[in-house]
């Protein structure tokens, strides 16, 4: 307890030297900053993340059960049992396919997704993401089609436009293999934010694209949406236990992985970038202890000299660093988690003073800046930012205790 006094009472003392004090506010105020800029980039990140997550999964499936070769046969029977797993929320056919759209002179390659709109609107968000039109306008055998905004856009289409598709499939021909031809009417254009889904897919009705693709009453498989996407590895091991061999059986942690572990590492690269910004801070409570130590090298002399033992010594120097440590800390954390949780106003505010737009909408998938504040980053960050600043408290204070009192106070 006497450390800790001593130690508190030579941070609030007025100093004779006043760069220390100088030192010590810009190693406070570093530590602050390195904070802050941790907390709140870290959640604008897991913002980001759990954005394009949720565009993409508005799209793509949960899970996808299809099978090994050919096509799924007795669906139905299927769709049924899959639908009384707890999990799963929802659950749609659907037919897969490539294509070739073209109007006038232009052409361009597509995905060809061949949906039921009563049950498709249960496992995607396409149907939100309506500009034109509605999921609904799909009838079989009007051969109507959806397309993204950005295919539209490259082939100069509108809503009831007459577009060609031509999939790979031909027909033999008295005058040989001739591609197969389908006209479409445009009844409807969707928006979702990805450029990929936005130029290259297309939705078209179930039973047009089994007469399309020729694959009778079979499908290419079943998407199933789940109430958390994050049991969606526990739902496919239990599918394929429980179904057997003959199906193929993905999820979106593995049809995308690739994409969110790229942002994974992103994130903690990011982490030890800013993570700097601390420990160079941390070299400033080093540099200011020692100051410090040099400047009562004649009180730690009188100390030992009264009995003070030398883990004593070095105990007043430790709490000293470390309260500039904790102050800094608790600063930073608590402007990062301001910062973070009102950072979707303070960004347009920044944007209409400086009149400036940091992430246009026509350039960036996202032009706004979401953030999702995870308590766990916020520990991490702050347990960190506290264990560098004992670990810079080291050697000032093992310094400082192995002072010897005669040759500190010779020239007194």
């Amino acid at each position: 307890m006497l450390s800790v006094f001593i130690g508190l009472r030579y941070t609030r003392a007025k100093r004779r030297n006043h760069f220390i004090s100088f030192i010590t506010l810009i190693a406070m105020a570093g530590i602050t900053l390195g904070v802050w800029a941790l907390i709140t980039v870290l959640s604008i990140m897991n913002g980001f993340e759990g954005e394009l997550r949720d565009r993409i999964l508005g799209v793509a499936s949960h899970v996808t059960i299809s099978a090994q070769s050919g096509g799924l046969e007795g669906w139905k029977h299927l769709d049924q049992s899959v639908s009384r797993i707890p999990e799963v929320e929802g659950v749609a056919p659907y037919v897969l396919g490539q294509g070739m759209l073209s109007e006038g002179r232009n052409a361009t390659g597509a995905i060809v997704r061949g949906v039921l709109p009563s049950e498709e609107s249960t496992v995607s968000d396409i149907g939100k993401h309506m500009l034109e039109g509605s999921l609904d306008s799909l009838q079989a055998g009007e051969y109507r089609i959806l397309v993204g905004y950005e295919l539209a856009r490259s082939l100069g289409l509108d809503l009831g436009s007459k577009v060609t598709m031509v999939v790979p499939k031909g027909q033999i021909t008295p005058a040989g293999m001739l591609p197969r031809l389908r006209r479409f009417t445009v009844s409807g254009i969707f928006k979702v934010g990805m450029y990929d889904y936005d130029s290259g897919l297309v939705l078209i009705h179930l039973d047009d694209a089994r007469k399309l693709y020729e694959s009778g009453k079979n499908v290419t498989g079943l998407r199933l949406k789940l109430h958390d996407i994050f049991k969606a590895p526990q739902v496919r091991i239990g599918l394929a236990n429980s179904l057997g061999p003959g199906f193929y059986i993905s999820d979106w942690t593995l049809d995308h992985r690739n994409f969110f572990r790229a942002l994974g590492i992103e994130k903690r690269v990011m982490f030890i970038i800013l993570f700097l910004i601390v420990a160079v801070a941390a070299f400033n409570i080093v540099s200011t202890l020692v100051m410090v130590v040099t400047d009562k090298q004649a009180d730690i002399a009188i100390l030992r000299t009264l009995g003070m033992r030398p883990r004593s010594v070095m105990g007043i120097f430790i709490v000293q660093g470390m309260l500039i440590g904790v102050i800094g800390t608790l600063l930073g954390g608590l402007t990062g988690v301001i910062t973070s949780l009102n950072i979707q106003t303070i960004v347009p505010f920044l944007e209409h003073l400086l009149g400036v737009q940091f992430f246009p909408a026509d350039v960036y998938v996202i032009s706004d800046f979401p953030a999702d504040l995870h308590w766990n980053d916020v520990i991490v960050v702050t347990l960190a930012s506290l264990g560098m600043s004992a670990i810079a408290t080291l050697y000032p204070a093992s310094r400082a205790s192995r002072t010897q009192p005669a040759e500190a106070l010779r020239y007194e």
